[in-house]
């Protein structure tokens, strides 16, 4: 994407809204709108906006995990499995039980 070729002042937002829309949600874009020369506000098709959203969640997931890792906070795999497997057993007799 070309960011030179997204940027547009709010007057033109104004007198070409429905075109503007159409094009940054038909092409997935993103467009930076201007207020007296600065940009001001991002304009962007939802599709894209959640897919960053998602992605910066994932950062965020692997970020704290780096750090859990480098002060040596975790468990070994095959203890992590065994107690989510422990946990499933105890939530099926849960289940089991309600349903007797």
């Amino acid at each position: 994407m070309k960011l030179s070729e997204s940027i547009k002042p709010i007057s033109y937002l104004k007198t070409h809204a429905s075109e503007v829309i159409r094009d940054v949600s038909d092409n997935q874009k993103t467009m930076v709108i201007t207020h007296n020369g600065e940009a001001k506000v991002v304009l962007q098709d939802v599709k894209v906006y959640e897919k960053t959203q998602e992605s910066l969640a994932l950062l965020k997931i692997l970020a704290v995990s780096g750090k859990e890792v480098k002060k040596k906070n975790y468990k070994p795999l095959k203890e992590s499995f065994k107690n989510v497997r422990s946990r499933i057993d105890d939530f099926k007799q849960g289940q089991d039980e309600i349903q007797s």
